[in-house]
């Protein structure tokens, strides 16, 4: 490896998937106020919601995730807009005044 081409924090760090509790250690810049234990040594945590350990790609089972209620927030955002705008289906099926 290149000497001087990587920032000086660059360092080991370990990524821990949330929902399964996977951990694994690699080299990362990403800043963390945590630390964990990983093999007897202290290192940085970063924790991720996704990550091979629980992604339906890797792993075949489909998992909904849906942190901080996104899919309702966005629903209450633009429900007024659907009641003022009818998609084209609806407004086909509405009948003529």
């Amino acid at each position: 490896m290149k000497k001087g081409i990587h920032p000086d924090n660059y360092r080991m760090v370990i990524f821990r998937d949330i929902s399964t509790n996977d951990e694994f250690l690699t080299r990362s810049c990403a800043p963390s106020k945590e630390t964990a234990e990983f093999e007897g040594k202290e290192y940085p945590l970063i924790k991720l919601e996704i990550s091979s350990a629980s992604h339906p790609f890797f792993t075949g089972k489909m998992k909904f995730v849906d942190t901080a209620g996104r899919i309702d927030k966005f629903n209450k955002k633009f429900a007024k807009f659907a009641e003022k705008n009818p998609t084209k289906q609806e407004a086909e099926e509405a009948p003529a005044e």
